[in-house]
């Protein structure tokens, strides 16, 4: 019986595992143009520090959810899904397929499950004060407090160091009479409204992490250091939450005089690669994930099976 529902690829893994170049191998093997599930290449300005693909890179992929908003600008989930769904829609409508392609898996799981998230009204403030406090000196640990007191669940699965997040969940719970942990919950079974298949990309841990610590120290010699100063200069500061990504919090320190830049950027090393230990640790909890290990397959044996995995499954 003919599958009803639209199709869509996603292509996801941990930060430095190789979803850029297979994503558009694949795009231009497939017909496919790609949607950017990243938390952080939403925002201009912010290039180096978010390996942000550059449009020489492109091949002449169409990408979507790249530049889009200013880095005071509000971008959660709810946003990422409805700008997700205007770019499938587009695709669509080019007689293309969608490759979503990015490390946020809340925000793929949002777009499956059709996951919504009321609006609330924010004139009371209560943001601009989460806000304010991320930037003292020991707000990361004062918000995560108080969001351990109203939504332990959450804690299990959102690190202090995510900031936006930690402010999200604090935020839905103080306008709605639930935690977003139960929200979540609540659609974690829920039938995912496309006709998809969600490969993760991974390599074994030693590679994995000395990836890492390659691009950040080729980070450093693009320039990210300056990336930082010039968004200072034009008003961002450590109270805009966009600032407070992998990178420019820990250079903003430097920058503050509160540590060395040999420090920064060990620091950067260090949280990035948590980061993607923690990335690992949400896919491997998803459903229906085909996962491969670029360090025992070689890219085009895992080009080659995903291309059957998307004839069998009909999105191809």
């Amino acid at each position: 019986m003919t599958n009803l529902k639209q199709p869509l690829i996603i292509i996801s893994g941990p930060t430095s595992a190789g979803k850029t170049a297979l994503s558009l191998k694949l795009a231009k093997t497939v017909g496919g143009e790609i949607i950017s599930a990243d938390s952080m290449q939403v925002y201009r300005h912010m290039d180096i520090g978010t390996a942000k693909i550059k449009p020489s890179e492109m091949q002449g992929v169409p990408h979507y959810l790249i530049d889009c908003l200013n880095p005071d600008e509000e971008f959660n989930v709810s946003v990422f899904r409805t700008f997700a769904e205007q770019a499938i829609e587009t695709i669509r409508n080019n007689g293309h397929i969608p490759i979503v392609v990015g490390g946020t898996g809340f925000y793929i799981q949002a777009l499956l499950k059709g996951v919504t998230f009321d609006e609330e009204d924010r004139t009371d403030g209560f943001r601009l004060l989460l806000e304010k406090l991320s930037g003292e000196p020991d707000g990361e640990d004062r918000l995560y407090e108080m969001l351990r007191k109203v939504d332990p669940k959450s804690c299990e699965i959102i690190p202090k160091q995510n900031i936006k997040r930690v402010i999200r969940a604090l935020e839905f719970e103080h306008y709605h009479d639930m935690t977003i942990s139960l929200h979540n919950a609540q659609y974690a079974d829920r039938e995912p409204q496309f006709n998809y298949a969600y490969f993760v990309l991974t390599k074994d841990r030693e590679e994995l992490y000395d990836g890492i610590e390659r691009r950040v120290d080729r980070m450093m010699h693009e320039g990210l250091l300056k990336e930082v100063q010039n968004l200072v200069k034009l008003g961002y500061s450590d109270c805009t939450v966009a600032m407070q990504g992998l990178g420019y919090k820990q250079l903003l320190s430097y920058l503050r005089g509160e540590c060395t830049l040999e420090e920064a950027v060990y620091k950067i090393k260090l949280e990035t690669r948590h980061f993607a230990k923690r990335q690992l640790t949400w896919f491997r909890r998803e459903k229906d994930i085909i996962m491969f290990n670029k360090s025992t397959m070689p890219e085009e044996e895992i080009l080659r099976q995903m291309l059957s995995i998307l004839k069998e499954k009909a999105i191809v």
